[in-house]
């Protein structure tokens, strides 16, 4: 049986040069990264091409995408968060179509690499940063300053604050990669057990335990990766939030 592992591994396919020691390439990660980028591209422009009035199935499918994701951000940012949708839409989908890329055997889960989830998340609290410091100044540090507290409290709850402003991105990006991570070798121990099964001989007729399980947890990861990407969107709302709002 495979290592478990192996699945995650980065490997170049297109060699592009290098820079120094260092090697640039065209990698498996980078292939379905454009691959979930194209079906997103497939699915809004294709999709919403005619504009009918009764939409089709894939006209359907584009626009509840698209009314779910501004419902979320209507709901957790409020309606000062809807100048951020195209941000949250982008994310939520490229999530999403990663995640769901990567259930397909043989394919590649982008979203298994931390690298990956903490770019995304770096992009958010940057965001959060550069714009509550640009629309409210020095004001936006008020963020740190809980209100109607003890100034002798402040000494001890600011750097709490401050700690935990930082951990945002950390725990964004950590959720993600662990839970596609987790999820993946789980399928692929399970699956494997179901070949060492069928050739062990008369343990063969076991083999439909692990079938079963592989199939239910198949059904677990879709679940997953459709709770990750919502999950991700909803935090990025309510990080937000805090850059619209910093004083609340």
């Amino acid at each position: 049986m495979a290592s478990p592992i192996e699945q995650f591994e980065i490997k170049p396919l297109i060699k592009l040069g290098s820079i120094g020691k260092s090697e640039i390439a065209f990698t498996n990660s980078a292939l379905f990264m454009v691959i979930a980028v194209a079906l997103i591209v497939l699915l809004f422009v294709y999709g919403t091409r005619s504009r009918s009035l009764i939409p089709g199935r894939i006209q359907a499918l584009a626009e509840m995408g698209y009314e779910f994701v501004a419902n979320t951000v209507k709901d957790s940012a409020g309606h000062d968060g809807m100048k951020f949708l195209p941000l949250v839409f982008s994310l939520f989908m490229f999530v999403l179509f990663c995640n769901l890329v990567g259930l397909v055997p043989g394919a590649f889960t982008v979203t298994s690499h931390l690298i990956v989830t903490a770019a995304l998340a770096a992009l958010v609290i940057f965001t959060v940063i550069i714009y509550g410091i640009y629309k409210h100044g020095a004001h936006f540090f008020g963020l740190f300053v809980p209100k109607g507290v003890h100034p002798a409290m402040l000494i001890i709850l600011v750097p709490i604050e401050v700690i935990s402003f930082v951990s945002r991105p950390i725990s964004l990006s950590v959720r993600l990669f662990a839970n596609m991570l987790a999820g993946h070798i789980a399928l692929k121990i399970f699956a494997g057990f179901i070949a060492t099964l069928l050739f062990a001989g008369g343990w063969a007729v076991l083999s439909p335990l692990p079938l079963a399980l592989t199939v239910a947890l198949t059904a677990l990861e879709f679940l997953v990766a459709v709770l990750q990407a919502y999950v991700f969107a909803v935090l990025t709302c309510i990080y937000l939030h805090d850059a619209l709002h910093p004083g609340h």
